[in-house]
């Protein structure tokens, strides 16, 4: 079955968390976040912060890739609160494999509460669950604590480490960085982990 065709929930919820296919209006809430964070997070994802504008236009691209089964970008959402607090994002798609790639930020206001591990979690057994996942891999630099921690909450294992795998695309920096991969597999009894020696 060809990508496109797959009926795929725009919407699933954790403990504490919903995540939900980004809409239109949502550039408003992306904006006020980004905003808010810049600092925390320009070292690893930003370079700027977008206008509205600009912010409403990701969202709406990325709910484009989502609807062509491209890449499925998750908002976080408290549901106590009902805040938009981070992103959650199934990237670097290969259907042929079914191998898959998680990102992810959240807010700075946010951290440290386990919102990030609750929602990697939750993604990562979407994509055993709905897309018969083979591979997952979590990539980050190595100088990113606490990217690594998360995964590594999570149940992902170090599999590798890439030395000078890119340069940095922002803050006019020449620096090449080294990328960890972490990643969990479908085991031979079907559960999701990576195989001992």
């Amino acid at each position: 079955m060809k990508p496109i065709i797959l009926d795929v929930p725009e919407q699933f919820e954790t403990e504490r968390l919903v995540l939900r296919a980004p809409k239109c209006g949502d550039g408003v809430i992306l904006n006020e976040a980004i905003r808010e964070s810049f600092t925390y997070l320009s070292e690893w994802i930003f370079d700027h912060i977008p206008e509205i504008e600009e912010a409403e236009e990701t969202a709406r691209k990325s709910y484009a890739n989502f609807f062509l089964r491209e890449r499925f970008e998750f908002y976080m959402i408290n549901k106590t609160s009902g805040e938009f607090i981070g992103t959650c994002i199934l990237l670097g798609i290969r259907w042929d494999v079914r191998r898959f790639e998680i990102g992810f930020w959240i807010k700075e206001s946010a951290s440290g509460n386990g919102y990030m591990t609750e929602a990697v979690n939750g993604v990562t057994n979407f994509a055993f669950e709905h897309f018969n996942a083979n591979r997952i891999e979590i990539r980050c630099d190595t100088k990113n604590i606490a990217s690594r921690r998360v995964a590594e909450r999570c149940g992902y294992h170090l599999e590798g480490i890439l030395i000078k795998d890119y340069m940095k695309p922002f803050n006019g920096s020449d620096e090449l960085v080294d990328t960890c991969i972490y990643t969990k597999v479908r085991l031979e009894d079907g559960t999701c982990g990576y195989p001992t020696v």
